[in-house]
């Protein structure tokens, strides 16, 4: 029994100083500017959304500081401060998780939220300069054009959409209309354009969605993992703070001189 109780301990030693971590991870992510080095998520700063960052601001350094308490009281073996402690953090848990409980919401609703900002900024020849100058950016780090293709622009594609097909590509074809290759490259025949000109296959409304939503799911990540260590913590210490109650001391039997039997706690040899 001693040595599971050890075992427990340093169980629980070892949990709070991963919720410690946490806390600290949460601190360095809650401040740090992760959606202004989105690209281009100035465009669309409705869904650079700051959901998430307030749980861990102010939620982080609660978590370290519960957490310094968790590890004095494992370490120091001291009941009422791992009762104490597995109290406050359960509290802060449930606070955590009703505050945070919006970017489930968020996350699902990004997607229909991008389209639609989508819509409303095409065709992108007349949306504004700095849209257009930042999407350029976008199209020519990631290869991509336009939103949902192409075709966004009309019949004003910008340099940074054109691209240079494989020599394959280049063999002449009778098809009239748009001719897509095989590769990352699109060749455009149409009135508007020079039958000789390519472009980027791969639409940039998809790469600027895993951008803008990457912020929201590593918040639910890092939440997600607190959530999960928190319980491990609360359980850990809650058994060993209440230890007196479930478990069973030893018991030795005496006989005195008159036979009767007497049954008192084994003396502890700490």
């Amino acid at each position: 029994m001693a040595r599971c109780r050890s075992y427990l301990r340093g169980l629980a030693i070892c949990v709070t100083v991963l919720l410690l971590v946490s806390g600290v991870v949460m601190i360095g992510v809650g401040f740090s500017s992760i959606d202004g080095n989105t690209p281009v998520a100035e465009l669309f700063d409705q869904l650079s959304s700051s959901d998430g960052l307030l749980v861990l601001q102010v939620f982080g350094p609660i978590t370290v500081l519960l957490s310094v308490l968790g590890i004095c009281a494992a370490s120091l073996d001291l009941k009422p401060l791992l009762v104490a402690f597995s109290a406050l953090i359960f509290v802060e848990f449930v606070a955590v998780m009703v505050v945070a409980s919006p970017l489930v919401q968020v996350q699902a609703q990004m997607d229909g939220a991008v389209n639609e900002v989508f819509l409303n900024v095409t065709p992108l020849h007349r949306a504004e300069r700095y849209i257009q100058s930042e999407l350029g950016k976008l199209q020519a780090s990631d290869s991509c054009c336009g939103l949902r293709s192409f075709e966004d622009w009309e019949n004003q594609l910008p340099v940074t959409c054109l691209c240079t097909p494989p020599a394959s590509d280049l063999q002449p074809s009778s098809q009239s209309g748009n001719s897509s290759s095989e590769g990352a490259c699109v060749r455009v025949d149409s009135d508007h354009y020079p039958p000789t000109r390519w472009v980027h296959s791969e639409p940039c409304g998809p790469i600027l969605k895993s951008y803008l939503s990457f912020p929201i799911k590593l918040r639910i990540g890092i939440i997600s993992a607190f959530a999960t260590i928190t319980m491990a913590a609360i359980a850990l210490c809650l058994t060993l703070g209440l230890e007196e109650y479930w478990t069973t001391p030893p018991v030795e039997t005496t006989v005195d001189d008159f036979n009767r039997v007497k049954y008192q706690p084994k003396p502890s040899l700490t």
